[in-house]
């Protein structure tokens, strides 16, 4: 990115012109909202997570005159029902929860928005339904491979950060410190509630800290009722039967116009993730942004997202 560039800002907080349950499954219903233009292009934004939720400040990357701005709580997040159930909570069952709101709005197409886990989720959508697909914006690559998640909850990103590293490890006894996430997995989705929550919260902690390059306790703050889901997907590697899955698909989707969005200094969703679909998807514009981390609130890549939405809200 030119240093001289002059990016975008974010649009003005808007309140939705509507809100919505689906019942999506016998067990599971989704909330959902619309704003801006509801004559617009359609797009619908993809929250993080697994287990993250929305905000009013999704909607700020969307010109709300051009767009039907589109954003839902995922099964079990924020006000969808039953809140943190993980049954019937996988990637595929994410997939079709999508495909039946895109059905009930009525909509054709639309243009897919996600960053970190949501770029997970964008991809897979969109290589299963990539005719529905009008565009993606994608931030913070993150596509579940086992490298990924070694590198970030066992050894890599501990490197970076060993002082907050001590404090995730604390928990968990030595003798089970040689695979984390599923010691971790077991305590979370364990019996003994004082446990649970303890772990709950150093989880949290330690997946939110390195998010962008100064640290926001506001955002550390943030989650603390992401983290069942979160590591129920991390340990079944998404459900997918190749755990390269999402590379593996890419040929589907390279038709498809596409802007991705990566901070140079991401140690969670780390640069190689969002090179290696470069190299696979090279027709996808590809924008590093050398002063930001993960977060999609550092003005860098922001004013990246907008700039991205901006691009496509005529398509």
């Amino acid at each position: 990115m030119d240093s001289r560039e002059v990016l975008p800002e974010l649009y003005p907080e808007i309140q939705p012109y509507d809100t919505g349950f689906l019942k999506v499954s016998d067990l599971h219903t989704i909330y959902y909202e619309q704003s801006g233009n509801a004559s617009g292009n359609p797009v619908i934004y993809l929250h993080g997570g697994p287990g993250g939720l929305i905000s009013g400040y999704d909607r700020r990357y969307f010109d709300p005159q051009s767009y039907r701005i589109i954003i839902m709580d995922q099964r079990g997040c924020g006000k969808s029902v039953p809140l943190a159930e993980l049954k019937e909570n996988t990637t595929w069952t994410f997939v079709e929860d999508m495909e039946s709101l895109r059905k009930h709005l009525g909509i054709e197409k639309w243009v897919v928005f996600g960053g970190s886990w949501g770029s997970a989720l964008s991809l897979t959508y969109a290589e299963e339904y990539p005719d529905r697909v009008k565009a993606l914006i994608l931030r913070g690559l993150f596509t579940l491979r086992r490298k990924e998640l070694t590198w970030f909850l066992q050894e890599g990103a501990s490197i970076l950060f060993p002082d907050l590293f001590k404090d995730f490890i604390e928990p968990i006894p030595e003798a089970e410190r040689g695979d984390l996430l599923n010691a971790y997995y077991r305590r979370l989705t364990g019996d003994d509630e004082e446990v649970k929550l303890r772990c709950a919260r150093v989880w949290s902690k330690w997946l939110l800290s390195p998010t962008s390059l100064i640290f926001d306790d506001d955002i550390i703050a943030y989650a603390e009722d992401d983290h069942y889901i979160v590591a129920q997907f991390l340990v079944n590697g998404g459900w997918f039967k190749n755990p390269n899955h999402i590379l593996d698909n890419v040929q589907k989707i390279r038709h498809i116009p596409g802007v991705i969005v990566q901070g140079r200094h991401d140690v969670v969703c780390r640069f190689r993730t969002a090179w290696d679909l470069h190299k696979k998807w090279p027709e996808a514009e590809f924008h590093t942004v050398p002063d930001s981390g993960r977060s999609a609130r550092e003005k860098g890549i922001s004013g990246r997202l907008v700039a991205a939405t901006d691009k496509f809200r005529d398509i």
